[in-house]
């Protein structure tokens, strides 16, 4: 019971909105113990909405849970929408301590909100790829508006 107390404390759920955290109820009741993690990133994160915009959520799953369009699919069954915005959720696996940082994780680490991490695994890997970024392993450039990263030597 302390650890389920726990874990709902460290949520900020009392500061998101109702949609999001139905996004994460979302993960949860589609995922159960597979779910490691939901992290919210993009424009919504970083309070940039504009029309067209969506809520993107990171949703880590267990390594042993293979990824595929099925999970899409029980998602969109029932499509999900804050303020008008839709909830788009992207499936992943944690990444590999001391890997390739991939462009989506350096984001991620950046500008993601946690919104649930089941053992702080994804907090600790969040706080390593911003780590790996401020040692200058891993820079952000910029082309057409758009960022993209890079591994340096």
């Amino acid at each position: 019971m302390n650890e389920l107390c726990s874990r709902s404390l460290a949520l900020p759920s009392a500061l998101l909105p109702d949609g999001i955290l139905e996004g994460v109820r979302r993960a949860r009741d589609l995922l159960g113990e597979d779910i490691r993690g939901v992290v919210a990133f993009g424009s919504w994160a970083r309070d940039e909405l504009v029309e067209g915009s969506d809520v993107d959520l990171l949703i880590v799953l267990d390594p042993e849970r293979r990824i595929d369009r099925s999970l899409y699919r029980a998602w969109d069954r029932f499509p999900l929408a804050w303020a008008g915005y839709s909830i788009e959720p992207h499936f992943v696996h944690l990444p590999e301590e001391g890997r390739r940082i991939t462009g989506l994780w350096a984001e991620v680490s950046i500008d993601g909100i946690v919104l649930f991490d089941a053992e702080l695994s994804l907090s600790r890997r969040l706080a390593e790829i911003r780590r790996r970024i401020a040692s200058g392993e891993v820079v952000r450039r910029w082309e057409g508006g758009h960022p993209y990263w890079v591994g340096v030597a």
